[in-house]
């Protein structure tokens, strides 16, 4: 029971608790940016440089079997090697537009987040009573 109990005190720790929360955002955050990147950005980037698609961009590496259309899906499914540098442009792209999106979020949550000032320094603490007995009775017989 040593075991089971020690796995309940790590699994309910705040980090670990805090570490499912974020991958699971994480997921479906990266999700939404494949969305952007995919339906939004790509194709008007697609566009400006004349109907492009990037997902289409490939180059066979290998024979093409007779009958194979000249499509990724097509020649994958065939097993023809095929170097898919389109997929590389769109997750570079991709990655670019979550890594910018981050950043500004963090620069936000920074700018939110105010800055505690620094506390004024305590005044002394009053001097108690018998201390300053003490002191008066130090400074008479000095004398």
């Amino acid at each position: 029971m040593g075991m089971m109990s020690e796995f309940k005190e790590f699994a309910v720790k705040g980090n670990v608790m805090d570490l499912a929360v974020g991958v699971i955002i994480g997921g479906a955050f990266g999700k939404i940016v494949d969305s952007v990147v995919g339906d939004l950005i790509m194709p008007v980037v697609g566009a400006v440089f004349g109907k492009l698609d990037f997902s289409s961009l490939f180059v066979v590496l290998g024979n093409v079997p007779s009958g194979t259309a000249m499509t990724l899906d097509a020649l994958k499914k065939a097993g023809v090697p095929v170097f898919a540098y389109g997929n590389f442009i769109t997750v570079a792209v991709n990655f670019a537009i979550l890594a910018f999106i981050i950043f500004m979020m963090v620069k936000q949550m920074n700018r939110l987040k105010k800055e505690t000032p620094p506390a004024p320094p305590a005044a002394p603490a009053p001097t108690p009573e018998d201390v300053m007995l003490l002191r008066e009775i130090r400074d008479s017989l000095k004398k």
